[in-house]
């Protein structure tokens, strides 16, 4: 017997609903779906052939959804949530050959994260681990907001290592990996602070740095203070006291733009957080710097 058309289409939708909540993969699901509809029309196939069909390929979200895996999702967000990267990255490198790419951009997330909390060779071996593990996350996913975010944090991270040259090399892969994390998701904050941080630097490149780049592009990346503030800005309206460092880094941009008012007024409120990470403490210890620059006692 012949599957329908319209028959496949019901059992989508049903499969759709009880696969929530959805991935960030929605859209890719729906597009490969369309065309595998439409192919379908042209050329239906017998209903116990459709059978042979991964589901997998119609379906991802089922896939992704598992309760398994949904339950391994939540209790790694949830370590996150409470700063306990350790345990974290404990939790899913059992599931570092995972062909879910929810998994792997949290592991590497708290690879990364991990990598912070360590100096010299440890801290390097982790933050190259986590590249790889974002990498493998990209390939099985490229319509994933964090994927795209965390592929840019750690492309950055490790220009670190890889010197001034490869850095600014990177740059505008960087870029487009952040902005394609705010146009998949416009409502995350980190990604809003990374592009911010990107505008920032480029618009506090040294000179000899612009040089460089100059000879790296014939057009080599530039940007604004104004930019930069825009984007920590809507960082901050999309997440209050998200990350600490948004309001440093609201404050050096103020500084830069000569308003010493709102740059006091974000360092100040800066030093209210309480240091939980590295970067809580890095943070701090700016602001505090930035401060007595102004002539703030602290």
């Amino acid at each position: 017997m012949v599957l329908t058309t319209k028959t496949l289409v019901r059992m989508f939708i049903f499969c759709f609903r009880v696969s929530r909540p959805f991935s960030q993969t929605t859209k890719l699901q729906l597009s490969v779906f369309v065309r595998f509809a439409a192919n379908f029309k042209k050329k239906p196939i017998l209903r116990h052939n459709f059978w042979k069909v991964p589901l997998s390929l119609i379906i991802p979200a089922m896939a992704a959804s598992s309760p398994e895996t949904q339950k391994l999702l939540d209790e790694a967000d949830a370590l996150f949530d409470k700063k306990d990267f350790l345990a974290t990255y404990d939790l899913l490198i059992p599931h570092k050959d995972s062909k879910d790419a929810n998994i792997l951009w949290r592991l590497a997330r708290a690879a990364a994260d991990k990598g912070k909390m360590f100096d010299g060779d440890v801290k390097k071996k982790l933050i190259y681990e986590a590249f790889e593990y974002i990498k493998k996350a990209l390939e099985l996913d490229d319509n994933n907001s964090s994927c795209h975010k965390w592929y840019g944090i750690l492309l950055d991270y490790t220009g670190e290592y890889e010197g001034t040259k490869q850095k600014i090399a990177n740059a505008f892969t960087v870029r487009d990996h952040f902005q394609k994390a705010i146009e998949l998701n416009p409502k995350d904050a980190t990604s809003k602070h990374c592009m911010g941080v990107w505008c920032f630097t480029c618009a506090d490149l040294p000179w000899i740095q612009r040089k460089m780049a100059a000879v790296v592009f014939s057009t080599p990346p530039t940007s604004t203070y104004e930019e930069a503030l825009e984007y920590f800005k809507s960082a901050e309206e999309a997440s209050p006291g998200f990350y600490n460092q948004n309001l440093v880094m609201l404050g050096k941009t103020y500084l830069r733009l000569k308003d010493k008012d709102s740059a006091k007024k974000h360092l100040l409120k800066a030093l209210e957080h309480e240091d939980k990470t590295t970067d809580d403490a890095k943070a701090r210890k700016e602001a505090i710097e930035l401060l007595k620059e102004l002539g703030v006692k602290v």
